[in-house]
């Protein structure tokens, strides 16, 4: 016992626990959780168990395995990321852009056999999941880092619309393939040109939209789980569905086992290459989706973590029988509008979907698609972004127009490839600014203390003899021979012979061996000409790299100053007096 009190073994105690917790964020949540959220997790639980049932089953298929299967990667996968996942709302199951890269491989291996087709699958969820867990471990998650808001609107309004036009053909009853949202909009309109509409089932999802949004404005009635109702009962009470509404039909009974897949004779190369490839295509789609719901609610996601989580949840769906997963863009928004505050929702809509497998499996029969896609919809027209583009328009119109590029890559190409159009437009914008940055040439300006832009202050004056140069960027390949012209160019339209080059290096926070390269040039060819290289306010990792690259005696350790002023008395010293028109600045 220590003298006041505490107990040492008691506070090793307390501690513990936090050494782990941050890889299991669900339990952490679950320590702080308030009552106050229980009703809304709950309603929205079992909101969002109406789309995971027909959704589920629709992909399982989709991927080229029995629909039941989709129910095992939607359970099991849900309850592992209630754990390990950082996102309090990301719901994650079977995915439309995982469906094809999954049916590649699984028709080739299976034979047209449902057992080994679930072999194949559940393998590649094995591998997807290592793959994310490990790319998690190496913090590798900073890709995420590389979208700009603008960006980040343009690919939830792309999504948004994606999934809202997804979902008329289900309104309107109405077959259509599923290429791309541009072409399902001319083939809807064609269907609909053509009389191939069934009205009575535009009528329940029509109906189903109006209510969820006429019921929207009252934040504690469960609108979403109202509608559905209503348009089961509709079904049930005028027969609709022998008018040719769409209903979800029985569901198989029973709940997935642990096993461990395998059959003989696959080709294990591409099961891995495969499961690689949808790995990638998860952390992708994963770790915007969970950014973009993260900054809508004011939260923080580690990318890393969401790595892990994911990668926990398509191992869990591997040894589940269950196929791989991934973030969902349409059960998401709808778990955000129903009012999921924890990821106690995924746990109440995987457990309700394990009830049904169980002792219901007939409850969601009578089910309208419609009304379903009316539940999508609703929630896909809150994912849009407007009034914040009006504002980044006004100010800054060029990001605007980013925003509107990134908008049509993923309303025309798809998510994934969207996003890498994303990922590609930030890396040119971040190169940009720095392939071509600002630069000043410094001087004196009266009642200012310091070294100011004389662009800014053309009143300003120079140093005679000195060149002050800043360079607002780091120094890398693509701009070193850009700050190598504009400094010639200060040098020849300095009014005075120079005698000395200062570069004001505080915002230069790295160097590569090109600029360096150009450095030691520069200094050669200066030195030629009877001028000194100097460097004030250099950062000290900055000049370690300088040291690294051998640049530190080529140019001397007695040219590097600590401040501006520091670098301007040690020349004005050299030279002798200051003049008298001029007066010490420090």
């Amino acid at each position: 016992m220590l003298s006041d009190g505490r107990n040492p073994g008691a506070s090793r105690k307390a501690r513990i626990p936090n050494s782990w917790l941050r890889w299991l964020p669900g339990v952490a949540m679950a320590r702080d959780y308030q009552a106050s959220w229980l009703p809304r997790d709950l309603t929205a639980g079992l909101v969002l168990t109406t789309m995971l049932v027909p959704v589920g089953i629709a992909y399982a298929e989709a991927s080229g395995v029995p629909g039941v299967y989709g129910l095992y990667a939607t359970i099991v996968p849900l309850l592992a990321y209630a754990v390990f996942g950082p996102s309090r709302i990301l719901v994650l199951g079977p995915d439309s852009a995982l469906a094809a890269p999954v049916l590649a491989v699984v028709v080739q291996m299976s034979g047209g056999d449902p057992a080994r087709a679930i072999a194949v699958a559940s393998m590649m969820a094995i591998v997807s999941g290592l793959f994310c867990i490990v790319m998690g471990l190496l913090r590798l998650g900073f890709i995420t880092e590389l979208l700009s808001k603008p960006i980040r609107y343009g690919y939830m309004n792309g999504i948004a619309f994606t999934v809202l036009v997804s979902q008329l053909p289900k309104i309107f009853a109405i077959r259509v393939e599923d290429t791309g949202p541009l072409r399902e909009l001319v083939l809807l309109g064609q269907a609909l040109v053509a009389g191939q509409v069934n009205w009575y089932s535009a009528a329940v999802g029509a109906g189903s939209l109006v209510l969820i949004l006429a019921l929207k404005r009252f934040e504690r009635v469960p609108g979403i789980l109202i509608a559905v109702i209503v348009a089961t009962l509709c079904v049930i009470m005028f027969d609709l569905d022998q008018m040719g509404v769409k209903v979800l039909g029985s569901i198989p009974q029973g709940l997935p086992a642990f096993a461990v897949p395998w059959a003989s004779g696959l080709d294990f190369v591409k099961i891995v290459a495969g499961g690689c490839a949808v790995a990638m295509i998860a952390f992708a789609d994963t770790s915007v989706l969970s950014r973009s719901f993260a900054a809508r609610h004011h939260h923080r996601v580690d990318p890393n973590q969401e790595m892990v989580g994911l990668g926990a949840a398509n191992l869990a769906a591997g040894f589940f029988q269950g196929f791989p997963i991934s973030s969902s863009a349409s059960r998401t928004p709808v778990a955000e509008a129903a009012g999921a505050r924890t990821q106690l929702t995924g746990v109440v809509g995987a457990l309700a979907v394990a009830a049904l497998l169980v002792v219901a499996p007939d409850l969601m029969r009578y089910l309208p698609n419609s009304a379903l896609a009316a539940v999508v919809i609703a929630a896909a027209l809150g994912l849009f972004e407007f009034a914040d583009l009006k504002r980044i328009y006004r100010i800054q119109q060029w990001e605007f127009w980013l925003s509107m590029v990134c908008f049509v890559a993923v309303a025309v190409f798809g998510a994934i490839p969207g996003i890498g159009l994303a990922v590609v437009l930030a890396i040119i914008e971040f190169l940009w600014d720095g392939w071509r940055p600002h630069y000043a040439i410094l001087g004196q300006v009266e009642g200012l203390r310091g070294y100011h832009d004389l662009e800014r202050y053309p009143h300003g004056k120079r140093i005679p003899g000195l060149v002050l140069f800043r360079w607002d960027a780091p120094l890398f390949f693509a701009n070193a021979e850009l700050f190598q012209e504009r400094l010639q160019e200060a040098i020849d339209e300095s009014p005075a012979p120079v005698y000395r080059v200062v570069v004001a290096a505080e915002p230069v926070t790295s160097v590569d061996v090109t600029s360096a390269d150009m450095l030691r040039e520069l200094s050669r060819t200066l030195g030629e000409h009877g001028i000194a290289l100097h460097f004030a306010e250099m950062k000290d990792p900055v000049r370690d790299k300088l040291r690294r690259f051998e640049l530190m005696d080529v140019i001397g350790e007695d040219r590097f100053h600590p401040t501006v002023g520091s670098a301007v008395d040690d020349y004005v010293g050299r030279q002798g007096d200051w003049p008298e028109a001029w007066g010490r600045n420090e």
